[in-house]
């Protein structure tokens, strides 16, 4: 009963602590230029996932293009889809796939 308990508790501590993201729509952009997060110092990329925004973690900045071009994710928020865990609040990603805008 005692080893059950402890792996019990050890698998909630892995679902609280850690949120698993596969293949789910987001929303992307600079945290400091367009979400705002006071706490970066400089641009970097951010999703927001459920309402929350998350600064990315995984991949190179030269991963999502110039970050100050036109359509760069500083001057635009930008659709993609994800993969990655969630963990001390920040996406630790392993996947990141920009999306196409829908065309009308």
């Amino acid at each position: 009963m005692k080893k059950f308990l402890v792996l019990c508790a050890i698998m909630f501590s892995v679902v609280v602590f850690a949120q698993k993201v596969t293949n789910k729509m987001v929303e992307s952009g600079c945290g400091m230029c367009q979400y705002q997060v006071k706490s970066n110092k400089d641009c970097s990329m951010s999703v927001k996932i459920d309402g929350k925004i998350y600064p990315v973690q995984g991949f190179k900045d030269e991963h999502y293009g110039d970050a100050h071009a036109k359509e760069g994710y500083c001057n635009q928020k930008r659709p993609a889809k994800v993969s990655g865990t969630i963990k001390n609040g920040k996406f630790y990603a392993t996947k990141f796939d920009f999306v196409a805008p829908k065309k009308n």
